[in-house]
């Protein structure tokens, strides 16, 4: 039985317009670089962070399908808001704005899409709610 994940795999077009944005957008850090005969791997984690890793992989096969898949990586940040701003200026899709979401107790939670239309959820800690 496995003790934890390491990492996800994700397809992508473009490594180097994946990378930006992950590291750019996202704050994620290149961890790791491998050029196997099948595809080139880059591992993306954070700083001084131990947990899993975003695997992008650029396979050789073009054949291998990297957009609009339904596939969700969530992110907890310190701003929804003002990172969906970031994304829009720079020029990547906005799918929903950030607002707070009754059920995951008033968290405000956005989305954006990544370079081949994968999901972004970014997800802020909910306001503390004042005494009285």
């Amino acid at each position: 039985m496995a003790k934890y994940i390491g990492a996800i795999g994700v397809a992508v077009s473009n490594l180097d317009a994946s990378l930006e944005f992950y590291t750019s957008m996202i704050g994620m850090v290149e961890l790791q670089r491998m050029e196997l005969p099948s595809m080139q791997q880059v591992v993306l984690g954070f700083e001084g962070v131990r947990g899993p890793s975003v695997l992008l992989m650029r396979h050789n096969d073009t054949s291998v399908n990297t957009k609009d898949n339904p596939i969700k990586l969530v992110f907890y940040v310190p701003d929804t808001a003002g990172m969906l701003e970031e994304m829009r200026a720079a020029n990547y899709v906005i799918h929903m704005e950030a607002k707070p979401i009754d059920i995951l107790g008033g968290a405000i939670v956005g989305f954006a899409k990544d370079p081949d239309g994968y999901l972004v959820e970014l997800v802020q800690k909910p306001p503390k709610k004042s005494a009285g």
